[in-house]
């Protein structure tokens, strides 16, 4: 059975990032998929600077690099700050990137957001593929980026577009069928 790992780049109270992911978490569950959904609340890194390496790199990421190291898919919503991404992001990408080995080399990824806009974290998404790319993840191509914000869950925090749940049901299905060929 596959097992993925799903986090959240936003950790504030009611995030609507926080419900696609539980969302997403839900998907992958009825797909047959083990999920460790997982908050970065409780991987608390400082501000990524290469004068803390390498006696003062925080122990948060090495154990978040070997959660990835550890699961087959990793699916990461993002929200989008000023049409990039919000510094959570940045910052935890940043530190996982130094850790060796890579981090990134094992599972396929996926990549989603919901935002205020009707763009859906687009422009954050379109970064972090390339960021990700860059450092070796495989991402799978749908993009999971929905909006605006008031019109994607009901009262109940379910997803209530038949839209975005076919883009789910899309990028579960792509989560579960990737692979990165035993490299």
């Amino acid at each position: 059975m596959p097992i993925a790992l799903t986090l959240c780049g936003s950790i504030r109270s009611g995030s609507v990032n926080k419900k696609l992911q539980d969302a997403v978490d839900a998907k992958l569950r009825a797909a047959g998929v083990e999920v460790n959904s997982i908050s970065l609340k409780d991987f608390e890194m400082p501000i990524f600077n290469a004068d803390l390496e390498p006696d003062n790199v925080p122990e948060a990421a090495g154990r978040l690099a070997d959660l990835f190291r550890t699961h087959d898919i990793v699916f990461i919503a993002t929200p989008e700050y000023n049409g990039g991404l919000p510094p959570l992001v940045v910052n935890t990408i940043a530190w996982l990137s130094r850790q060796k080995p890579s981090p990134f080399r094992h599972a396929v990824f996926g990549i989603g957001g919901v935002s205020s806009g009707r763009y859906g974290t687009i422009w954050a998404q379109s970064h972090l593929r390339d960021s990700l790319s860059k450092i070796g993840a495989l991402v799978v191509p749908t993009l999971l980026g929905t909006g605006p914000d008031t019109s994607v869950f009901d009262a109940d925090g379910a997803v209530a577009e038949t839209g975005v749940n076919a883009k789910i049901d899309q990028m579960v299905k792509e989560l579960t069928h990737f692979s990165r060929g035993g490299i």
